[in-house]
């Protein structure tokens, strides 16, 4: 008997559906493996004596205030390291807030060698990589560690870092928590976001992969020479994700990149679902150009949209029960995957999480569907459209 065409439609649904959960389901069970592995490697790590303390410079490039700045800055003062070591911080102009506030906070912390530097407007698309150029020359030492504004670090941070660089590693990164100081649902869902969906696609990767291709900007840790070796500033400072491109070319060139076992938290400010959807949709477009292939490949990790599609189908084919059974399906892989994360990276508001989680998947479908429209972006002041190759062009 021939199906009409509502027929086909709903044969459509329900094999969208059973594709997704299935693909989605083996997601998360690479998920789960690539942690476990992951926590066996930070343990071992975290056994053998911290005794590698080069002469480190810790650059950090600022641009205006932000909540939550003056504590992070203050965790990076605060680092327990017995090595030689200096700070490094540049803004455009000396009147710049994040400057300022750096240097008060500099104040409290007298031992600490500290050196606040101005760059003048960037000369590439990039101005965070702009800065990074100024402060690698500036600094001291051969060993880097960079870091940005929103990074917050514990006591250790320093010291366990550099062990990665020991063995002749060329760039480490670090995973990060996502970190709420004000409450509130949209920082939330970006919070848990930046914990499971972007720590858990760099695991996988890795272990796909059968290594790091790619580095994390949030912090890393390497030599001076590293920025040549992948090209220079100047080209760096073209891409959007330059970070991606930093240790994507580090890893064609045969270097080590590795993914570090020590943790840091990332800090997210208070913010509306409208101001969080546009800039998580920014850095998906970047990604969607640094690697297409995998980012198309993430439609199928997504778990609730096709939980969705089976509650649609069982409602719509008279079959309800097993429509609320796909997302059932959906809610329970969601949140097995994000209980794995949080409790991988100790995230402490793993129980509240895990249970918002599978909305927060539903939301990263969506920002991923619209990654594929055209658009332009608010970065550093101006704004820009995204190159095919993921370079930064200026439009005002």
């Amino acid at each position: 008997m021939s199906l009409t065409p509502w027929g086909w439609a709903l044969r459509g649904l329900l094999s969208l559906s059973i594709l997704g959960t299935v693909t989605s389901a083996i997601y998360t069970g690479m998920v789960i493996v690539a942690a476990l592995k992951y926590r066996t490697r930070k343990r071992a790590a975290e056994r053998v004596p911290a005794d590698f303390v080069p002469p480190v410079s810790v650059c950090k490039p600022l641009h205006g205030d932000e909540p939550g700045l003056e504590r992070n800055l203050a965790s990076f003062f605060e680092q327990q390291y017995p090595g030689e070591w200096e700070m490094i911080f540049v803004a455009r102009h000396s009147n710049d807030a994040g400057l300022q506030l750096a240097q008060r906070v500099g104040q409290r912390y007298p031992q600490v060698n500290a050196r606040y530097l101005t760059c003048g407007e960037p000369k590439y698309p990039n101005a965070k990589m702009y800065s990074l150029g100024v402060l690698a020359e500036a600094a001291r030492h051969e060993t880097l560690v960079t870091s940005d504004a929103d990074a917050r670090v514990g006591a250790d941070y320093l010291l366990r870092c550099v062990q990665d660089l020991k063995d002749g590693t060329s760039l480490s990164s670090c995973l990060y928590r996502g970190t709420v100081d004000e409450p509130g649902i949209a920082t939330a869902l970006d919070a848990m976001g930046k914990t499971v969906e972007m720590c858990a696609g760099v695991l996988v990767a890795t272990m796909v992969e059968g290594g790091t291709k790619f580095s994390l900007g949030v912090t890393m840790i390497l030599r001076r020479d590293a920025f040549a070796h992948a090209g220079g500033y100047e080209d760096l400072g073209q891409y959007h994700a330059e970070d991606f491109i930093l240790g994507n070319r580090l890893a064609e060139q045969g270097r080590r990149v590795i993914m570090s076992p020590h943790i840091i938290d990332l800090t997210v400010p208070k913010t509306t679902l409208v101001l969080s959807f546009r800039n998580q949709l920014r850095w998906m477009q970047s990604t969607r150009r640094s690697r297409p292939a995998g980012h198309l490949g993430t439609g199928l990790t997504f778990a609730l949209p096709f939980g969705v599609l089976g509650l649609l189908w069982g409602l719509f084919a008279g079959h309800p029960l097993f429509g609320f059974g796909f997302l059932a399906a959906a809610c329970a892989n969601r949140m097995a995957q994000a209980l794995t994360m949080l409790r991988i990276l100790d995230d402490p508001n793993w129980a509240r999480y895990t249970l918002l989680y599978p909305l927060r998947d539903l939301m990263g479908s969506i920002i991923w569907l619209c990654s594929y429209l055209p658009g332009e972006m608010y970065y550093h002041g101006g704004l820009y459209e995204l190159t095919p190759d993921g370079k930064l062009r200026r439009r005002k």
